[in-house]
């Protein structure tokens, strides 16, 4: 089984986002060729670490979290390829400028997470509980809206993320998020993170968030379809446990992935292999520029060859001891 280095990333607009505990950096290409790289501590939307790790807690948390950062790492890159040539340097800003801008900043990400959250419940879960209750309008029976319902939140899922990944400026995120991915397994099957061995390597991983998105609508077709054997008749408490479940959702299905991420199995396997299939649509053949861009964000927050070094030494089963921590 390949071994777990505990590091995670996201494409970005020409570029690479890489997240090692308490770190992450962004690598992005600019317009004249040079690598821009940030690199930022980083912060949980808890107080408390420890309450991010209860089991089910951790997975709402980790996707807030994701998305916070994964918002603020995209507007960066979008500012590194965006940005011209100074002619004369930026002016020197004042400390009272530099708050207020930064009060602005962490409103617009507010409001953009608030946003994001708010539009992915909408589509994917009262969209087609609204459809599906135009049947029950219709007089339809209740198990008959209750798997129209699942089906079409796995057919807008699909259909969503087929239609974006034919748009030409996402197809070369998703080139980057397969530089991303292969970066990894590069470094977990114990190769050096070399161009060459990151081009060799596979574009698909297990604890893609990608797959996450797709055991999250899996998850929720199953509890919805439970939730319908309930004799539940008016449609707003039906909508209102629906909104209640999410969270439930979310951090079954973290725990589900987590667990996927370091072991192997036939069940395991065969429930992995739907979001391998899917991260063939979201991810692309990387070029040899996109895989440097993708290490240079990896070495940024990360020591592979220490934590290789540090793999090989270990028995076998302390190897599996760590993994499950």
């Amino acid at each position: 089984m390949q071994k777990n280095c505990g590091i995670g990333g996201q494409a970005v607009i020409e570029g690479i986002m890489m997240r090692n505990g308490g770190e992450y950096s962004v690598a992005c290409r600019k317009a004249d060729g040079t690598v821009a790289l940030k690199k930022e501590p980083f912060r949980s939307v808890l107080p408390s670490e420890k309450v991010g790790r209860i089991p089910m807690v951790r997975g709402v948390v980790a996707f807030i979290d994701s998305l916070a950062v994964g918002i603020s790492c995209l507007m960066y890159s979008a500012d590194v390829s965006s940005e011209e040539e100074a002619d004369g340097g930026e002016k020197e800003k004042t400390e009272q400028q530099k708050k207020k801008e930064k009060r602005e900043w962490n409103l617009i990400m507010t409001m953009t997470v608030v946003f994001s959250i708010a539009f992915s419940v909408a589509l994917f879960m009262l969209l087609p509980f609204w459809i599906a209750g135009l049947l029950g309008r219709a007089g339809a029976p209740q198990v008959l809206i209750n798997v129209t319902e699942a089906l079409l939140r796995v057919l807008i899922f699909l259909g969503y993320m087929l239609l974006i990944s034919r748009m030409k400026d996402i197809q070369r995120v998703y080139a980057y998020h397969g530089a991303e991915h292969k970066c990894i397994n590069c470094i977990e099957r114990g190769y050096d993170l070399t161009i060459e061995n990151v081009m060799k390597s596979s574009r698909q991983h297990r604890r893609c968030g990608t797959s996450f998105l797709l055991i999250v609508i899996c998850i929720s077709v199953v509890v919805f379809l439970l939730l319908g054997l309930f004799d539940i008749r008016s449609g707003a408490m039906r909508l209102l446990w629906r909104l209640i479940l999410i969270p439930v959702i979310a951090g079954i299905s973290y725990e589900i992935l987590r667990y996927a991420g370091s072991h192997e199995g036939p069940v395991i396997n065969a429930l992995v292999k739907p979001g391998l299939m899917l991260q063939k649509l979201v991810t692309r053949e990387p070029d040899e520029d996109m895989c440097a861009v993708a290490i240079r964000a990896v070495e940024a927050v990360f020591d592979w060859k220490a934590w290789q070094e540090h793999n090989k030494q270990l028995p076998s089963g302390a190897r599996d001891e760590e993994e499950a921590l």
